[in-house]
């Protein structure tokens, strides 16, 4: 599977995302029985979006099927994969918020394409929730 995303992610190879539909459109409908779910992804800053030139999790989220907001900007910082467990931990403040009144109260499942320490996800919660989210859930495709 590291080989599998490294491809995705770092290579660029988009397509193999298709491997997973099947199965995160099936674990998706198991795991979330709210009525009408919004999906966020988590963003890149604008600098890993130009590096790269697409984000994993909008293409892991368009899988699902759902309606997909992008209210989050990710605060440009260095690669969370070349960080320490307690780095990443210690990380706050990684995302702003551009626009709320889509997101009060809905019900917002984030996405993403690995979970590590869980502190991307937990911060970008953490501001969902501020500025108004009736909940915050996660999906991504990876634990590590």
């Amino acid at each position: 599977m590291k080989d599998v995303l490294s491809r995705f992610k770092f290579r660029g190879d988009t397509a193999l995302a298709e491997l997973f539909k099947q199965d995160a459109q099936a674990v998706f409908k198991r795991s979330f029985s709210m009525k009408e779910p919004v999906l966020i992804p988590i963003p890149l800053s604008k600098e890993r979006q130009k590096e790269r030139g697409f984000n994993q999790s909008v293409i892991l989220a368009s899988l699902i099927g759902q309606p997909i907001l992008q209210p989050l900007m990710k605060i440009h910082q260095s690669k969370q994969s070349k960080k320490k467990k307690n780095e990443r931990l210690d990380q706050k403040g990684m995302f702003q918020i551009k626009q709320t009144d889509a997101i009060i109260q809905r019900d917002i499942i984030l996405i993403d394409d690995i979970y590590t320490t869980g502190a991307t996800i937990y911060d970008a919660a953490r501001i969902l929730k501020e500025a108004g989210a009736k909940s915050v859930s996660s999906f991504t495709l990876i634990r590590s």
